[in-house]
């Protein structure tokens, strides 16, 4: 069996050695390339999930909507958010193409390895941001619901009558932090999936980059 195995890896490594070697100016141009493909495509589709969601925004937040907010007294709140939301989500789109750019007109490897790193650390703050920005989104409308409309003051007066105020607030926290981690999972694996498959092909180009530079 050990004599087998010596034939197989002599094999191989006779193979390899038949193999053509490629030089560092043949192997870079080809990392560089699919690197700046890579970045595009994250520059392209922080585009569309912004065009997608503010699609959303608008047809979904007419009139009614509106009222109903300022009935619940956080619309000058909920406007405030939307406007930081876009205002930071335009800056992120800004860094990618700027990521991509740079990529672009890059002259080494070691300047394509921190661009690399650089594209990574923003798409990890651009997901952090929007897991944050749902989070507080999702608490100043339990606030509202609960505080403001019909049904939430009619649970809370019952509650209160019952004389479980304290448990009833408890349940309340509980049951909407379990909601809300639930929901943030989700968005997490949706921008795992999203995003998470660029940045593995660009972490593998990162490699190849590193074995160069040795």
């Amino acid at each position: 069996m050990m004599d087998e195995l010596e034939l197989l890896k002599k094999d191989w490594q006779k193979r390899e050695a038949d193999l053509p070697k490629l030089s560092y100016e043949q192997i870079y141009p080809m990392i560089k390339k699919k690197s700046s493909s890579l970045v595009k495509w994250i520059f392209y589709i922080s585009i569309i999930e912004f065009v997608f969601w503010a699609g959303i925004n608008i047809i979904f937040n007419g009139p009614e909507t509106m009222q109903e907010l300022k009935a619940m007294h956080i619309y000058k709140v909920v406007m405030g958010i939307n406007i930081i939301n876009y205002a930071i989500i335009l800056y992120f789109i800004y860094k990618f193409y700027i990521n991509y750019k740079k990529i672009s007109f890059t002259d080494s490897s070691r300047n394509l390895m921190k661009t690399i790193l650089k594209v990574k650390r923003t798409v990890t703050q651009y997901v952090w941001f929007n897991l944050i920005i749902f989070t507080i989104s999702a608490i100043i409308y339990a606030y509202g619901v609960l505080l403001y409309t019909p049904e939430g003051l009619e649970i809370v007066e019952t509650a209160a009558q019952d004389g479980n105020t304290t448990a009833f607030w408890g349940m309340i926290i509980i049951t909407s932090i379990a909601i809300t981690a639930i929901i943030l999972l989700i968005i997490w694996l949706f921008y795992k999936l999203l995003y998470g498959i660029l940045l593995k092909k660009l972490r593998k180009n990162y490699n190849e980059l590193k074995r160069l530079e040795v």
